[in-house]
């Protein structure tokens, strides 16, 4: 794996990790300071918005793999058949 490729998937998994102690940090507050909670709502949403990109992105590897194999297959299944 690759450096770009480890630092993508570590940005996921990172990201689950600050949402959850964001999530942690509203949980552990008896009365919430309403201007911290709001710098970590938006951190939360800026989070989420970034992970949902790369979800994507992940989401047409997935689909680009599948393709291949795929072809792969047909290609095999033609072979077999000749």
């Amino acid at each position: 794996m690759s450096k770009k490729e480890e630092t993508k998937e570590q940005n996921l998994t990172g990201n689950i990790r600050k949402l959850s102690e964001i999530s942690e940090w509203f949980e552990k507050q008896e009365e919430v300071d309403v201007e911290e909670g709001l710098k970590k709502v938006k951190e939360a949403a800026a989070i989420i918005k970034a992970s949902r990109e790369r979800l994507k992105v992940v989401e047409n590897e997935f689909e680009e793999i599948k393709k291949e194999i795929d072809v792969k297959e047909e290609d095999e299944g033609i072979e077999a058949h000749v």
